[in-house]
């Protein structure tokens, strides 16, 4: 398969010379934005507005960079992501977009309107074929990002407690999946509690949306109530102490390859086009109400008409990148009884698998992991 094309550019600025969003400008129309056709059409600009608490998540700045670029092409753009199963400020459509606006999204900042992109309460969605699928068939898309003519997917690279890291396939797939796609995607794994690990903090209980978790009074200890449990994994990254671990050692393989396949169903048919940003690189999801310290530094820009190969690209970006001091990677790390996985991802979160989704996307269709670097600095 032809090497695809990954453009880069880092986060370098001058004094009195242009700031980073007008360098994300460059990026975008030196890796061919402008080849897109966007003249009167619908441009939906996927990305994640942050859970309120978590300051990690990518700025309205880079946002209005690319929404200028699509107005500059003759595109109408939009903003958009897809609500939540889990309890928190991203759960429908009001309360969504209220903490896009708390976190600085407006018409005003990013120069386009807001759009969730699954409807007030998260069923407005549409089912979209997956050719050449091998677990999903139709993928639940939110119906607002499949009504787009162009879709651009902007994704803040960072870790993840189950995925290994959050990049644009994740941005796409499980971020454009409406609540019942994302109940799909993650129904495979079960989670169990170590009950000596187990502190009775019931944080994990508190990121349950459906009653998948019931507290015994008695022994201060949590329990999984498998009935009602829908294997999303949100109480895995809200213990801080392992006493969640999953039933199923190909639990996080499925997730990763239904979640491939549903960013295929989101950009097959259609023009598309990916930028990824690693920065402030936390070690879970931004869906956290919280972020913890970097695992890495920040590294750059990329852009790609190929969502996999700019995964690849930036994986391999920050396999090469020196772990951050003090961060959760640097102290398991320093654990004597610890395994180095010699991944910075797995190393961070030892339960987390990353490479089955990027095989998996690569064996649909949906791009190579083969790239060739193109360095815009």
């Amino acid at each position: 398969m032809e090497k695809s094309k990954v453009y880069f550019t880092d986060f370098r600025t001058i004094a009195n010379g242009d700031g980073l969003p007008a360098k994300l400008k460059k990026l975008i129309r030196k890796a061919g934005i402008s080849q897109i056709d966007m003249d009167g059409k619908f441009v939906a600009i996927k990305m994640h507005f942050g859970e309120l608490g978590n300051i990690s998540y990518l700025r309205p700045n880079y946002a209005k960079a690319v929404a200028d670029v699509v107005k500059e092409l003759g595109g109408k753009p939009f903003l958009t992501d897809c609500n939540t199963m889990y309890p928190g400020s991203r759960k429908n459509a009001l309360e969504h977009l209220e903490c896009a606006w708390e976190n600085g999204f407006s018409p005003l900042s990013t120069g386009c309107p807001i759009l969730i992109g699954d409807g007030l309460k998260g069923t407005d969605d549409i089912a979209v074929p997956v050719v050449g699928g091998e677990y999903v068939k139709e993928a639940k898309i939110g119906r607002a990002i499949m009504d787009a003519d162009v879709f651009i997917s902007l994704t803040h690279f960072k870790g993840h407690e189950m995925t290994g890291f959050g990049g644009a396939i994740k941005n796409i797939g499980m971020g454009c999946g409406s609540r019942a796609g994302k109940k799909e995607q993650h129904c495979s794994g079960k989670p169990y509690i170590d009950e000596p690990l187990c502190r009775g903090c019931r944080k994990c209980q508190k990121s349950c949306a459906n009653d998948g978790l019931f507290f015994n009074e008695e022994t201060r200890k949590m329990s999984v109530n498998l009935e009602n449990c829908v294997g999303c994994g949100r109480c895995l990254g809200a213990c801080n102490f392992d006493a969640v671990q999953f039933i199923g050692d190909d639990a996080i393989e499925l997730l990763n390859c239904r979640m491939a396949e549903y960013a295929k169903a989101v950009v097959d048919g259609r023009p598309h086009f990916h930028i990824s940003l690693i920065v402030d690189v936390s070690p879970n999801c931004d869906c956290h109400c919280e972020n913890d310290a970097p695992i890495l530094p920040n590294i750059g820009m990329f852009a790609s008409f190929d969502p996999l190969a700019l995964d690849q690209a930036c994986a391999d970006a920050c396999l090469a990148a020196t772990p951050m001091a003090g961060s959760q990677l640097t102290d398991h790390l320093a654990d004597p009884q610890f395994h180095d996985h010699h991944d910075h991802f797995k190393n961070s979160t030892p339960e987390s698998e990353w490479k089955s989704c990027l095989e998996h996307a690569e064996k649909i269709g949906l791009g190579s992991r083969t790239y060739e670097l193109v360095d815009c600095r």
